[in-house]
């Protein structure tokens, strides 16, 4: 028999992140709640996750994006983001791959916020037709 007491709630996604930009505690901290507030701004129905030992993660209908920081860069991958339009440009990693598509932001660089959040809502639109296309 296991005591009850013992059994933890799981924290929430979204007290990780916090979490995590108070412990980043620099440019990339700033970075990655500016990056939440856009993206939740853009899509007040996101759901927010935590993946893979620390990834915060964005979706609806399907991922979104991620939001990965490393010592030099702040990463926003688009899971699919190769089909996305990007008119403004603003993917300029993993050009490469068939499926996703990166922004990598360094320290000092703005976002472009409107062409952020097209790209935002083109990822919610592209996961929802899939969906309905499913059914």
């Amino acid at each position: 028999m296991t005591d009850a007491s013992s059994e933890q709630e799981p924290v929430p996604p979204s007290r990780l992140i916090d979490a995590k930009i108070k412990e980043l505690g620099d440019w990339r901290g700033q970075t990655l709640a500016q990056l939440r507030a856009l993206i939740q701004r853009a899509d007040p129905k996101v759901v927010e996750e935590w993946k893979w030992r620390g990834v915060p993660v964005w979706s609806h209908a399907g991922m979104i994006c991620t939001g990965e920081t490393y010592k030099s860069i702040v990463k926003m991958t688009f899971a699919k983001g190769a089909a996305l339009p990007d008119p403004s440009g603003l993917f300029n990693s993993s050009l490469e791959g068939s499926t996703r598509r990166a922004i990598d932001l360094h320290e000092g660089e703005g976002i472009d916020e409107q062409a952020l959040e097209a790209l935002i809502h083109a990822a919610v639109a592209l996961n929802t037709s899939a969906r309905a296309g499913k059914r």
